[in-house]
């Protein structure tokens, strides 16, 4: 598979580029790409995979809709599974992990007065890679970010309505909170810290979607 082409059309979904329910003409971004479009279905079939998009026969390939309840389902796996990513990362962090964390910490504080989207969820994705250097699971990893990759969309979505000051502190405040716990290096309260934070996220989520307009 061309991992760049992958990435390019994946970042495009996820940062709302291409809308949900959108058609992706194979053609076109075959052409866009310089390839055939053996490579590119190749991409499209790993993104179908991942429920990014839906290959219609006769019709082409479309970005799949945020649906309201099945991100609702999929936080709820999630809360497990970061639990579980925060009780690894407590078991093998490094003081260069902690360092990273401060940092970050620092860059996020930074973005309180500068509205942009994508540098706040590019913090969210380096503070999430953070975690899973420091827990040494592969297949952990994988799934956490495929169950993320699922979910934020509607992060994203919601990120363009309201308070973008509520955005930016309830994400610093949860790397400050998990940086604190990991220094004591608890395994069951840094994964209890880990979920608890995706529970705010989740109620934050529900409560600013439900006041978009339709």
């Amino acid at each position: 598979m061309n991992i760049e082409i992958y990435n390019q059309i994946r970042n495009r979904i996820l940062f709302l580029e291409y809308k949900s329910g959108e058609i992706l003409n194979e053609k076109v971004l075959a052409g866009e790409f310089g390839v055939s479009r053996t490579p590119l279905r190749e991409v499209l079939c790993r993104l179908e995979w991942e429920q990014l998009v839906r290959i219609l026969p006769r019709s082409g390939t479309m970005v799949t809709e945020i649906e309201f309840h099945k991100m609702m389902n999929t936080f709820q796996v999630r809360l497990e599974i970061e639990a579980m990513v925060g009780r690894l990362a407590a078991e093998m962090i490094t003081s260069s992990h902690l360092d990273s964390l401060e940092q970050l910490e620092k860059d996020c504080r930074a973005l309180i007065n500068q509205r942009n989207q994508k540098a706040l969820a590019m913090i969210d994705f380096s503070f999430r890679s953070i975690l899973h250097d420091a827990g040494k699971n592969i297949v952990l990893k994988d799934i956490s970010n495929q169950l993320h990759s699922l979910t934020f969309r509607i992060w994203f979505v919601i990120m363009g309505h309201g308070e973008w000051t509520e955005e930016v502190w309830a994400l610093t405040d949860e790397i400050r909170t998990t940086h604190e716990v990991l220094l004591r290096r608890n395994p069951i309260e840094v994964g209890d810290a880990r979920k608890a934070a995706l529970l705010r996220h989740v109620e934050r989520i529900k409560r600013k979607f439900l006041e978009i307009p339709s």
